[in-house]
């Protein structure tokens, strides 16, 4: 009986969450590890299901670098990076399109679906979803041509509304195309922030291979959107957190309610951040 008792402990503590959270939408960036470990990635694709399940619309946005590194190697092509950014060439283009869009994308659409969900794959040139413009890198003063390599310069949220709306879940793997139908590769949480700003999502939520923000050593469980810029000038915060970090402030300041960086290998981490008191890793809001 006790351990019946636990379960429904569980469930009343999620209610008042379920409440406010029903028919709202949360993007969901899904990269790192998370998208790796078997375990983890039927979890992730069943919680995906429990969320629509119960009123919650999530939205799926994957990275994929690890697969595409993999399949570059393969036919023998060196990856290059300038800051993070992988150079991307006519050639690795298409590797890095056919992986996203033709193997990642499908496997986790088919995760979902073998877990009862009703998930639909798309990339960014689908319904004219994402605009790119391409991007060059700075190196002391100067634009370095890193190919096509893009931001995203506008969202059309028609196709995920519809989508929304007949109870599909949506997995939209990062690639833009501009007015001129050149293709780009896009970092995959610059697309999630932009796609939730488009959505006035109530939630970003970035899963990654850490914890969350840590300063000195502690995680932080909670960070204002004010507090980031002095922490990151202070040095408290560097390297990979910064883009992720600057991320979420866009997405807030562009209506989004709040943004968090989670631990993805941890499993059903975005159901303990949804859904129980504590929450995990960082949230970061407005600050009044």
């Amino acid at each position: 009986m006790i351990k019946y008792l636990e379960k429904v402990t569980t469930l009343i503590e999620s209610f008042p969450y379920i409440r406010e959270f029903h028919g709202k939408t949360i993007v969901i960036k899904y990269g790192g590890n998370a998208m790796l470990d078997d375990k983890v990635k039927k979890s992730f694709a069943r919680d995906m299901v429990l969320l629509k399940f119960v009123g919650i619309n999530p939205v799926i946005v994957h990275g994929g670098g690890p697969q595409i590194g993999n399949l570059l190697k393969q036919i023998g092509k060196t990856s290059e990076f300038v800051d993070g950014l992988r150079v991307t060439d006519s050639e690795t283009m298409d590797i890095v399109e056919m992986v996203l869009v033709g193997k990642v994308n499908k496997e986790i659409v088919n995760n979902i679906n073998m877990e009862g969900g009703k998930a639909v794959g798309l990339s960014g040139k689908d319904g004219g979803l994402i605009i790119a413009q391409k991007i060059y890198h700075n190196v002391d003063g100067k634009d370095m041509d890193i190919g096509q390599v893009g931001t995203v310069k506008y969202v059309n949220p028609k196709i995920i509304d519809t989508l929304d709306r007949e109870k599909f879940i949506p997995v939209i793997a990062p690639i833009g195309f501009d007015e001129n139908g050149t293709t780009y590769n896009i970092n995959a949480d610059l697309a999630a922030g932009k796609i939730a700003e488009a959505l006035k999502a109530e939630k970003l939520i970035l899963l990654t291979d850490i914890e969350g923000v840590k300063i000195k050593g502690e995680l932080a469980s909670s960070l204002s959107d004010k507090d980031i810029p002095i922490l990151i000038k202070s040095g408290e915060i560097t390297g990979g957190m910064i883009p992720k970090l600057n991320c979420c402030i866009d997405a807030i300041t562009g209506g989004v309610h709040k943004a968090h960086i989670i631990d993805g290998r941890v499993e059903h981490a975005v159901l303990l951040e949804i859904f129980t008191d504590a929450g995990v890793g960082t949230e970061i809001t407005e600050k009044e």
